[in-house]
This record gives structure tokens, sequence and C-alpha cells, in this order.
């Protein structure tokens, strides 16, 4: 059975927050989406430790903090670590995927041009992640 998650989406670029949230809205799907534009917004917004989100989405070209400086701080914390973080990037730069990995990542994704394209991706890997369990903050 699928559940329903929230999800943290750091995004800087609100054409493409735009474009997730339509795709969740086409797929039927009632996931809870918590916007950060960038990454020092989203690390105030997990500081809280309250309402922490089930998966968040992340891209790498971001102003401020960018992505690999976002992980590295996310994953050196003993609470915010355990939340599985995907990188939703148009980067295909072997040395960002490597990085990302070595962070702790679950997973490396890079957006599709096409629109039904993205919208298959989308709706698989939130598929995926609402069959997981989950760790509960």
């Amino acid at each position: 059975m699928n559940k329903n998650l929230k999800i943290l989406l750091i995004e800087d670029d609100m054409i493409e927050v735009m474009k997730f949230n339509r795709t969740v809205t086409k797929l039927n799907l009632s996931h809870e989406i918590i916007e950060a534009n960038n990454g020092e917004d989203a690390l105030q917004f997990l500081s809280k430790k309250v309402g922490l989100p089930d998966i968040i989405l992340l891209d790498l070209n971001m102003p401020k903090l960018n992505g690999i400086e976002f992980l590295n701080i996310l994953k050196n914390d003993e609470t915010l670590k355990y939340i599985p973080t995907i990188i939703l990037t148009t980067s295909n730069n072997r040395r960002d995927i490597l990085e990302c990995y070595k962070a702790g990542i679950a997973g490396y994704i890079i957006k599709p041009l096409k629109f039904k394209d993205y919208v298959d991706l989308i709706g698989s890997l939130l598929d995926y992640w609402s069959k997981n369990e989950l760790i509960k903050g």
C-alpha cells in the first residue's frame, strides 16, 4: 500500500518547482510538498527537527549553499542523516555524482527534457518511496 509522503523539495528555479507540483497534481498524488528555495532555507527548516520530511529531493546548482555543501551538513547531523535524499538535477557531471554518493544519497536522477518523461520519472520515484519503510522523526 502506498502512503502519503512529506517531501522537502529544495529547488531555486521556480519553473522547476511549478513543474514538480504540476506533476504531482497530474498524477493525482496527495503527498505533502514543502518547498525550500536553497540549502540554507532547507537547513533552517530542518534544524527545528519538527515535522521532518520522509524524503528530500535536492537540486545541486543553487545559490548560497549548493547541493553538495547541503548534503555534507545534512549527513553529519545525527537526526537528519537518515532522511533519504535524492538528487534531482540537470547535472550529469561524474564528479558531482561521485561526491553525492560519497555523502550518502539515496539516488541521483537527471531531469529529463520532455515533460512526459519527467512525469513518468517522478511518478516512479514517488511510487517507490511511498512503498518503503521510512524512519519517522
